[in-house]
């Protein structure tokens, strides 16, 4: 049992050479649902972005590229993943366009209203409590600044079989597996509006959109 939660940890919080492994593995897996889901907004080339949750830094590397007059920070808690993202954007890193950070969404270390756009790729349903470190996205948004979340893993999807049996494994680290609805939901009660849930059935892919109200 140990064993096993040891290893499911790993998605969670990578640690080790073998979390910098699913780090890598990440950057790769993850890259196309990425590219789609980035397509649905709009950014400019002067925006200030963060990437919570940054994983390996390949999100990062294509929003720097995206927002080629503006900056990007990326911030994980894994220190594994600060570690490899730094490493895949140490060029953007010495030219001053990239900061990656250590820390949690649960306490994001930025003032507020700092960002024209928060990202969260395959990482909003490890969040502690989950309304409130949303809660904490909106504090470091500019008012009419957009949050993006993006997943494969969510409640009724074309994966739902697959999906619902992750779940189950990651309940003891307190995982939130939502459905497009309560997504919505969930954003809305917050306070984002202009809230939009799109999907990809047969990718089995969601993006959802909302922004901080001006």
């Amino acid at each position: 049992m140990a064993a096993r939660d040891s290893l499911l940890n790993q998605f969670r919080k990578p640690s080790g050479w073998l979390g910098r492994l699913n780090v890598r593995d990440m950057n790769r897996r993850h890259s196309n649902l990425t590219d789609w889901a980035l397509g649905h907004i709009s950014i400019e080339s002067r925006s200030t972005i963060l990437d919570v949750g940054c994983g390996g830094g390949r999100t990062v590397q294509k929003l720097a590229a995206m927002a080629s007059q503006g900056k990007v920070f990326g911030i994980d808690y894994s220190e594994a993943s600060v570690a490899v993202s730094r490493r895949n954007n140490k060029r953007s890193i010495r030219e001053g366009r990239v900061e990656i950070h250590h820390g949690s969404v649960a306490q994001l270390p930025y003032g507020d209203r700092i960002f024209d756009l928060v990202t969260a790729v395959e990482t909003h349903f490890y969040w502690p409590d989950l309304p409130a470190s949303l809660r904490e996205v909106s504090r470091v948004l500019k008012p009419g600044g957009t949050l993006v979340i993006v997943a494969e893993a969510y409640k009724g999807g074309k994966h739902d079989s697959r999906n619902q049996l992750f779940a189950q494994a990651m309940q003891p680290f307190g995982y939130s597996h939502l459905s497009l609805p309560e997504h919505e939901e969930l954003l809305s009660s917050i306070g984002y509006s202009d809230v939009k849930i799109v999907e990809d059935y047969e990718k089995g892919w969601m993006c959802a959109t909302g922004r901080r109200p001006s």
